[in-house]
């Protein structure tokens, strides 16, 4: 008899909760609400602050505009700059992500190795890139050479672990295939990894350029080069005005390097 008979009605399946108990699952939700409650109290966020706040943005907002866009060549250097920084930081770091992301996949390398791989990717992955640029900035001083140590850092941790979990994903059949033949390590990877992650490998690297020329407009902030130090500068003299042109010219680059990017990742697929 089958489960549309009449007397038996339909089936439908639920999937069964996550916390089967009850008061487990129900008390999760307290807790979550609890702490919710305590974090925003301890936070001090308040509507009344938003409301003082408001009347601030607006008069910077209207000290913004019209944007100035008189002083063209100090906003050109800049962005130069910070397109230069971006460029050669996405080239040294892609290279050397390929490298850690080998050294942190467990399938093609001893489990020391892998262990070690991972530790590097993770310091990496560990800091914001604003914290990473001041350490650079103290150590090698001001200027484009800590923009371009501070994004290859950046580089090393996002693409570096993608890669790592890419390589991890392969298809097996293809390593034992070169080993059965007598291949070594450097046939290994030549012959039946970098074949199958080479179109992640090249996503990856264009995406990574996209998100370098943002983030190298962020380090400048902190005195590690390009756009953003002449943006932190115009707000320090009140050039609201000179920011806008600054941010609306940001706005530009940053869309165009989205379409340009998006483009070239959907041709490659």
């Amino acid at each position: 008899m089958s489960a549309s008979s009449p007397g038996l009605g339909r089936r439908t399946w639920r999937r069964p909760p996550a916390i089967a108990n009850p008061y487990l699952r129900y008390g999760l939700y307290a807790a979550v609400a609890a702490y919710f409650a305590w974090a925003t109290g301890s936070l001090e966020l308040s509507w009344a602050r938003v409301a003082q706040g408001v009347p601030r943005a607006v008069a910077i907002f209207s000290r913004a505009l019209p944007p100035d866009f008189s002083r063209r060549s100090l906003m050109v250097d800049g962005f130069v700059e910070s397109i230069q920084i971006a460029i050669v930081a996405t080239l040294i770091g892609v290279i050397l992500s390929l490298l850690f992301g080998i050294l942190a996949a467990r399938n093609v390398v001893p489990r020391a190795v892998y262990l070690l791989g991972r530790a590097v990717i993770a310091v990496a992955r560990s800091f914001h890139p604003i914290i990473v640029a001041i350490i650079f900035v103290k150590a090698v001083g001001f200027g484009p050479f800590a923009g371009v140590l501070t994004l290859i850092v950046y580089s090393i941790g996002f693409v570096g672990k993608l890669m790592a979990e890419a390589i991890e994903e392969i298809d097996p059949g293809q390593v034992e295939a070169v080993r059965a033949t007598g291949g070594g390590f450097l046939k290994v990877l030549a012959y039946a990894v970098f074949p199958q992650v080479l179109p992640r490998q090249v996503g990856l690297s264009i995406y990574q350029l996209d998100s370098n020329l943002r983030a190298s407009a962020v380090v400048g902030i902190v005195g590690a080069g390009g756009i953003g130090g002449t943006l932190m500068n115009s707000f320090r003299r009140f050039d609201y005005d000179f920011a806008l042109a600054i941010l609306i010219v940001m706005i530009v680059i940053i869309l165009f390097s989205e379409a340009f990017s998006g483009r070239i990742r959907r041709s490659l697929t």
